[in-house]
């Protein structure tokens, strides 16, 4: 139960920092830049993207090895074993989209709840970032 309970923490924490740094690194990176201020928050919404991305692959990752390791359960259902598969079952779970053609089953049941919490937390840090960047680059524009 230990060993569950800290790999979930574990995975869990790097998705946090890597969403952390992704946002921090766009809040140094926007206002330096030489465009639009439109252009601006569209560089804003694809580097988000970019980091949920990559924060999925990392649950994807932990489902793959988890998967092979003894002990932890199986993903079962609609599935052959393939990373690729855990990134699916991956992008479906971290949005709560939960189509139900792959399954966990075992221990591996608690990392996709954590996940779905995680995504559900990750994308409306997402979007707050991304209401207050608007408006702070577009409150300017609009009150001359």
């Amino acid at each position: 139960m230990i060993s569950v309970f800290l790999i979930n923490i574990m995975v869990v924490a790097v998705a946090v920092m890597v969403h952390y740094e992704f946002l921090y690194r766009i809040t140094l990176y926007i206002p330096k830049m030489k465009i639009n201020h439109r252009y601006r928050i569209v560089f804003g919404v694809c580097g988000a993207l970019i980091a949920h991305a990559f924060e999925i692959w990392i649950f994807a990752i932990a489902y793959y090895f988890m998967n092979k390791a003894e002990g932890w359960g199986r993903l079962t259902g609609n599935f052959n074993n393939s990373l690729m598969d855990c990134g699916y079952f991956s992008f479906t779970v971290f949005t709560t989209l939960g189509f139900g053609d792959i399954q966990p089953n075992g221990d591996m049941r608690y990392l996709t709840g954590i996940e779905s919490l995680t995504g559900l937390v990750l994308i409306t840090w997402t979007a707050s970032f991304l209401y207050f960047e608007m408006q702070r680059h577009w409150g300017v524009v609009r009150n001359p």
